[in-house]
């Protein structure tokens, strides 16, 4: 029977099913409920040392609805966690003291900052985290502050940071990407060189929701004005399996020891076998959890286990990256259709001209071949 079960930068986990950060880890009540419903790990709201500057609004979501009603996209403005770091230590000490069957992970965002950064590092350590994802990539929350993408964009600043982070954590630690960048390779290969053990990508996508043609007003309305957020959900799949090649593809070549999460509109077990296939060792949830709660990663589990079971797969090192070799140029495309429509042409050239089998016979004789079987027999 295939497993699920894996080790990804010394993470032991039961499943390769991560709660992504943002709502669906805001406390350790939620936390607890998504180790007891079976997840593989939990990455908390991103946490900050001073949470006095975030204030968030409502209403600060939009949904995206398809012609049959069903939420294909989703747009937040949410920031990160606004509860004191104290708190933050207390519940993370708590929650690795019950011991849960997953890891725990922080994640965590600061300003340009290298004093900042490492306290963060050591106090969350300190409070028995089992490893890290740096927030270097909320599309819309303290930009005035370069934090978040306003960091992840810039290559030199990432790698730096990372250094920072990796002069100090002893625990693995993953750089979450933005997407809102022309070629995401240039930041993760920042990150790597940095010291990050790994790759998470990809975060949400700076994005409008749409207009109220009643009102005039871009959504989500507070008090009247809105700003640009982060879009999530199923709708984003494609662009999430894109990056996530291309990450994997560096990672493959010039990173061979490091790892990737691939997030972005997961919420079945076929999405995540498809991540898997292009390269990530784990996969992330969040507003797949918004929308269905809690308890959904079980039918996730039980159709990737069929998934793997339908192709004779053990473990999930097994089919990890196995679609990453069918990319190419498009170029190599128009070269091998030709290449296949000239071996096809000239095999049927080759058909029409060899004589059909000499009747021996009178029961060999066709009535479809019977014009070649007649000329083979006035040749030989």
């Amino acid at each position: 029977m295939p497993t699920l079960a894996t080790v990804v930068d010394g993470l032991k986990l039961p499943n390769p099913f991560v709660i992504g950060s943002g709502p669906p880890g805001t406390n350790l009540s939620v936390i607890n409920r998504a180790f007891k419903e079976g997840w593989g790990a939990v990455i908390a709201k991103t946490v900050s040392l001073d949470a006095s500057k975030v204030v968030n609004v409502s209403p600060r979501y939009a949904k995206l609805h398809s012609t049959s009603g069903e939420v294909i996209g989703w747009e937040n403005i949410e920031l990160i966690s606004d509860r004191p770091f104290k708190i933050w230590e207390d519940e993370f000490k708590r929650c690795k003291d019950a011991q849960p069957p997953g890891a725990l992970i922080a994640s965590i965002m600061e300003e340009y900052n290298k004093d900042a950064w490492i306290e963060l590092v050591q106090r969350c350590e300190a409070a028995g985290v089992d490893a890290f994802e740096l927030n270097f990539s909320c599309p819309h929350g303290l930009p005035e502050r370069k934090m978040g993408a306003a960091m992840g964009q810039d290559p030199d600043i990432l790698e730096e940071v990372c250094g920072w982070v990796k002069s100090v954590a002893t625990k693995p630690f993953w750089a979450k990407m933005t997407p809102n960048i022309t070629h995401i390779e240039e930041p993760g290969r920042a990150a790597l060189r940095g010291g990050a053990t790994g790759l998470a990508a990809i975060n949400t996508i700076r994005s409008v929701m749409g207009v109220n043609l009643e009102t005039l007003r871009p959504e989500p309305n507070v008090e009247g004005y809105t700003t640009p957020g982060g879009y999530s959900s199923k709708a984003v799949k494609p662009i999430a399996l894109r990056m996530v090649m291309e990450l994997a593809t560096m990672i493959r070549k010039e990173f061979p020891d490091r790892s990737l999460s691939g997030l972005g509109g997961i919420e079945t077990g076929e999405d995540a076998a498809q991540f898997i296939l292009l390269g990530s060792d784990t996969v992330q949830v969040c507003t797949g959890v918004m929308k269905f709660g809690y308890d959904c990663v079980k039918p996730m589990q039980e159709q990737l286990l069929a998934f793997m079971e339908k192709h004779k797969f053990e473990t999930l090192a097994d089919f990890k990256g196995k679609s990453l070799d069918y990319f190419t140029t498009h170029a190599d495309l128009v070269k091998r259709q030709t290449d296949r429509k000239a071996a096809q042409k000239a095999a049927a050239a080759a058909a029409a001209a060899t004589p059909s089998k000499v009747v021996k016979s009178d029961g060999e004789w066709t009535g479809d071949d019977f014009v070649k079987q007649s000329d083979a027999l006035s040749k030989g």
